[in-house]
């Protein structure tokens, strides 16, 4: 049986107005593109875009990377926080301006990544940031994420809408299991969510730094991949530290970030200072071993503190009374 045929029309290149990317923060979210932020539960995903919204609300960038010249208008659909006990007072914490901050009612019907009222919210509110946290809960009723023919046609539909209105949005996804795997197959559901998407976010847990949540850029189609940023959260909520030495591996994987094991061997030498003009070094890798610093990073650490080492009768000391200051 032959299916419907579709008129051919063709597009000249010619014909097309080029035009450069605008960006609402260089060069992690773009506008008229999808955005993935991703990474395991209870990482702080929901945290950094909150944070990213308040700001925004009121006309502030999180960083210098993020330009604007007036408080922008955003859409935030969350189906797993009550918005009345957990969004709003989380949003309040940030400092938002709530009043440029809205969120599609619900209460009758449940919202889906194709539903038509995406796109009347973002006309009525001139909405610059949608995001819809997480993925999974709108997907919309008997469709699955893992199909990748059902996950093409969502994405597809919501890259549409993004474009016309020249509108950044924001997916928040959860990492399935699969621990090892490379981060764009830990994303949960069909790999044409990553693929869709132009920039992808990997947010998670800086080993060794309880407090501290690192954010990598895992996939740019549009520019140079940004440098990985950190933030911190605590008794005294979100504070955004900026540049942080980490990738991606070093997330998933649970491990110290080598620039982080630097900064503690400094630490641990400059401790040691504070009481000593100078040591065996064979106590001091010692100590450095009991903290799961590596003779390497150890050595490194000396050489940019300036450390010298002397020989006294038959062992070595570091002398630690003329450690460089930063």
């Amino acid at each position: 049986m032959e299916g419907t045929r579709t008129e051919l029309q063709m597009i000249k290149m010619s014909e097309i107005q080029s035009q450069e990317v605008a960006w609402l923060w260089y060069p992690f979210i773009p506008y008229g593109k999808l955005t993935i932020v991703q990474g395991d539960p209870g990482d702080g995903k929901t945290t950094l875009v909150l944070n990213i919204a308040a700001k925004l609300s009121k006309g502030e960038g999180i960083d210098s990377e993020m330009k604007l010249t007036e408080p922008l208008a955003v859409i935030y659909q969350s189906a797993e926080d009550g918005l009345a006990d957990t969004v709003k007072p989380r949003l309040e914490a940030a400092g938002a301006n709530c009043e440029n901050i809205s969120v599609i009612d619900e209460s009758i019907k449940s919202l889906s990544m194709i539903d038509e009222r995406l796109e009347e919210a973002v006309i009525r509110t001139k909405a610059k940031l949608l995001i819809l946290d997480p993925i999974q809960a709108y997907l919309g009723g008997g469709m699955d994420m893992n199909r990748a023919n059902e996950a093409r046609d969502m994405t597809k539909k919501l890259a549409a809408l993004a474009e016309k209105y020249q509108c950044a949005i924001v997916l928040v996804g959860h990492m399935n299991k699969a621990a090892g795997n490379k981060a764009a197959y830990r994303g949960m559901g069909s790999i044409d969510f990553f693929a869709v998407a132009r920039s992808v976010m990997l947010v998670g847990r800086v080993e060794g730094e309880a407090n501290i949540r690192a954010v990598v850029q895992i996939k740019n189609n549009l520019a140079a991949f940004g440098h990985p940023k950190a933030f911190e959260l605590s008794e005294d909520g979100f504070r955004w530290l900026g540049d942080y030495e980490i990738t991606a591996d070093e997330v998933l994987g649970g491990i110290a970030p080598k620039a982080n094991k630097l900064e503690q061997a400094k630490r641990l030498l400059r401790e040691i200072a504070e009481t000593n003009n100078a040591m065996q070094s064979n106590e001091i890798f010692n100590l450095a071993e009991e903290q799961g610093i590596s003779r390497r990073t150890l050595e490194n650490a000396k050489k940019e503190l300036g450390i010298k080492a002397k020989r006294i009768n038959n062992s070595w000391y570091w002398e630690l009374d003329k450690i460089k200051s930063e």
